[in-house]
């Protein structure tokens, strides 16, 4: 299959909802490896986008879909959505052969609701994969383990090797994985393209309605300018018309809900716990795309350029460390969110489980800013209903440092070349 093959951390999961599930849809962005980890596991499939193939799978899909479910399971229907019918053809199979892990689905647009007439819910479930996490493209060594945090590990120790500048690239190249491995202006040219296909053709592909490159382009670089902050759709559109002319609400609102549907923009919601005080919490979410390298390719700035300016390489870091974080609080059955109440006491992660664990982080590249960090984790425990929303199972600063340990007021100090799921 070409290049080695990176163990992904969500490849468990899918295994796992294969043995609990008839079907498993692995959606995400395009050239996030979603089809190169299903034919991992799979041992059969079908390629809807096959340059050779792909017309006769798309006619056999008009006429009998049910011709492109037989053969060995699971079988991998890659990019399903090329023709929709194929979601109600695998969930009527799905009923039909009463057994699991029957089929893999990989999808990197979410069609229009008329497409998928059915949920799917009890037969088909879901996987967001993104891009990879440090960990997985082995630039983490993995030494703290978010699970072993969540499950009482009081300590931490190790080393990261990760420079500034070694962080500065693995940002700006991204964890896709066809550039990982590359260097210098190999890896950036990937990037690129991939912010191009976006503005020139998938952002209009996903529906059909053809959108204006020019002004997708600039909603892209607003977004970037705003990345890891709360800006709502008006800071955006008039960051937008700044840069050449008006744009409407609705025209924003329009672009943007199809950057999502592709899977590139990925906002963190706001998490609101229980508190002591009636402290009014804010609920918008902070701006974020799937990969930090998104936004550094549509601002045009380079690893060399991060490092001349250390503002927008620290909020490009935040991202990167939220990207992170997902990948990893999948894996434990969690999500993340941003924490930020009327006073300006934020949290800019917190990795809440399922069961009700959680863990508030705050990022932060260099040392000087660790301390006051630490300080307001400290107050957001304290404010925290814990009979209600429960004691936080570890309180962090996420760093570009190099050492991991455990501060006397018990925070603990991470760099992001140290962590793993």
């Amino acid at each position: 299959m070409g290049k080695t093959y990176f163990k992904r951390v969500i490849d468990s999961h899918i295994k796992k909802l294969l043995r609990s599930s008839g079907a498993v849809l692995i959606e995400g962005p395009k050239w996030c490896g979603k089809t190169r980890t299903a034919r991992e596991i799979a041992a059969s499939a079908v390629f809807m986008q096959d340059p050779q193939k792909g017309p006769a799978y798309r006619k056999s899909a008009e006429v009998m879909p049910s011709s492109l479910l037989e053969g060995p399971t699971p079988r991998l229907i890659d990019e399903w959505q090329i023709a929709p019918v194929l979601w109600d053809a695998v969930r009527f199979e799905v009923d039909e052969r009463g057994e699991m892990g029957q089929f893999i689905l990989t999808g990197s647009a979410v069609p229009g609701d008329d497409k998928a007439r059915h949920s799917g819910t009890g037969r088909i479930s879901r996987a967001l994969m993104r891009p990879m996490s440090l960990f997985e493209s082995m630039e983490s060594n993995g030494c703290v383990s978010l699970r072993s945090l969540f499950d009482g590990a009081a300590d931490v120790r190790g080393e990261s090797s990760l420079s500034i500048r070694d962080l500065a690239f693995a940002l700006v190249r991204g964890g896709w994985p066809g550039a990982v491995g590359m260097s210098g202006d190999d890896a950036l040219g990937q990037i690129r393209n991939y912010v191009e296909a976006t503005v020139n053709a998938d952002v209009s592909e996903v529906d059909g309605v053809r959108r204006n490159p020019a002004a997708v382009r600039e909603l892209m670089r607003s977004i970037s300018r705003n990345v890891s902050s709360p800006a709502n759709m008006s800071t955006i559109r008039g960051d937008m018309s700044g840069d050449g002319g008006a744009v409407s609400d609705k025209t924003v609102s329009a672009y943007m809900n199809a950057l999502r549907r592709i899977y590139v923009v990925e906002d963190l919601p706001a998490w609101n716990p229980s508190l002591r005080s009636k402290t009014a919490v804010r609920s918008s979410p902070k701006r974020h795309f799937v990969d930090p390298s998104i936004a550094a390719a549509s601002l045009r700035i380079s690893d060399k350029g991060l490092m001349q300016d250390f503002d927008t390489f620290g909020l490009m870091f935040e991202s990167l460390c939220v990207r992170d974080l997902r990948v990893y609080a999948q894996a434990l059955d969690g999500d993340v969110y941003h924490y930020r109440d009327r006073n300006g006491l934020e949290a800019d992660a917190v990795v809440h489980l399922r069961d009700g664990r959680w863990g508030a982080i705050e990022v932060k590249m260099g040392s000087r800013e660790i301390e006051e960090a630490a300080a307001n984790l400290i107050k957001l425990r304290d404010m925290v209903d814990a009979e209600r929303s429960g004691a936080p199972s570890f309180l962090m600063v996420l760093t570009a440092e190099d050492r991991a340990y455990r501060r006397a007021d018990g925070v603990l100090s991470v760099p992001i070349g140290c962590l793993r799921d």
